[in-house]
This record gives C-alpha cells, structure tokens and sequence, in this order.
C-alpha cells in the first residue's frame, strides 16, 4: 500500500493516559487554553508515537487543535497505520503531480504502477440534496448559510450540530446553543400553558 502524502498532517494516539485522546482534549479544555493543550499533546504523542517527519509525516507548525478551530482540518489519529509505516506495508510519497489508467506520477518525478488506485477526498456535506429547506444551506457547500457561532438554527425547530468545521469544540458549542433554546422554548410554552389556565 503507497499512500501519497498531500499536505502536512498531526497524527495522534487514539488513546492517551487511558483515555480517547479527545475526550481528553474536551476535559483538559475546561480548565487550560488550547495553545497549551496543543503543547501537550505534541508532547505526548512524540513520547508514544516519535518523531513522525522521519516516516514523511510532517506536522504542521500549528497545534492540532488550533488548527482544527483555524481551518477545519482534523488530527489523524493512530489505529495502527504507523506501525505499518514504520515496518514498510505502507509506503509514503510526495503529492500527486498526474494519475495515469493505473500509474501515478508523484511531484518527484517517481511513477509507480497500482491494480487499484482509491481516493480519500474528505468529507462533502450532500444535506441540500435531501432536506428541502434551501434558507438554512448552502446548495455550493452544503453547509449551513451564517458561519460559526450563528449556522445551528433554521426555521420551524430545525437544529444542525456539527457543521461548523471545527470539530467537536465546534459541535459541543453548537450542542450547549440547541439545548439553551429548546430550555427557552419549553420553558416559554409552559407559561403559556399556564397562563391558559388562569
């Protein structure tokens, strides 16, 4: 297997101290700013995983946390690929510069022949293609028209999480915005209901 390195990338442990490494990541969150938690996990994750730039993993110069906030791009966590790396099942080379019927030519100048070749592009919102409230999304994108913080709420009850391209501190603020309205709203129908029955 021969995997075509497209951009700078963090790679993570799934588990860090016994824990999802973001589950720790949301709970350190709490009490300590993101710059440092980045520190951290760098740290961390040099300690169990190495020094990935050796395998043609660079990481970027930006943690994986504020870069997730700043662009969308998530960290890549390790569920055994590096080990295949390492032990040369799969292979890393540079960008793709041309894609042949089965060849690939790599920005190097290397060709090298594949029985099959598969593209993994990320991922593509297809919501305008199934839900028929064209207001609340964009049909370029698929993603919801305001940008973050506002993009959570529609019309008639309808509530998106996750579309925020800033992972799950994006979706768990999306999350605390949906669970405070629909409080409101109850809590505003109940006083009609109350209000009835006077």
């Amino acid at each position: 297997m021969v995997k075509s390195k497209i951009n700078q990338v963090h790679v993570l442990p799934r588990d860090l101290l016994g824990k999802s490494t973001f589950e720790l990541c949301m709970w350190l969150l709490k009490w300590l700013p993101m710059r440092l938690v980045d520190r951290f996990l760098l740290f961390v994750s040099w300690l169990i995983l190495g020094n990935t730039a050796r395998f043609g993993l660079v990481r970027p110069t930006v943690g994986p946390l504020e870069l997730k906030d700043m662009s969308g791009k998530t960290p890549v966590l390790d569920v055994g690929a590096l080990d295949k790396i390492k032990n040369g099942e799969i292979e890393i080379h540079p960008s793709i510069r041309r894609i042949g019927h089965h060849s690939v030519e790599f920005v190097n100048g290397d060709i090298i022949n594949f029985d099959a070749i598969i593209f993994a592009t990320g991922y593509k919102s297809n919501v305008p293609s199934w839900l028929k409230e064209k207001d609340m999304f964009s049909e370029k994108d698929g993603y919801p028209r305001r940008p973050f913080p506002n993009g959570w709420k529609g019309a008639y009850g309808l509530y998106v999480v996750g579309f925020t391209k800033r992972g799950l501190l994006g979706a768990s603020a999306d999350a605390k915005r949906i669970a405070e309205d629909i409080g409101k709203c109850w809590k505003a129908k109940a006083n009609q209901i109350t209000l009835k029955k006077r």
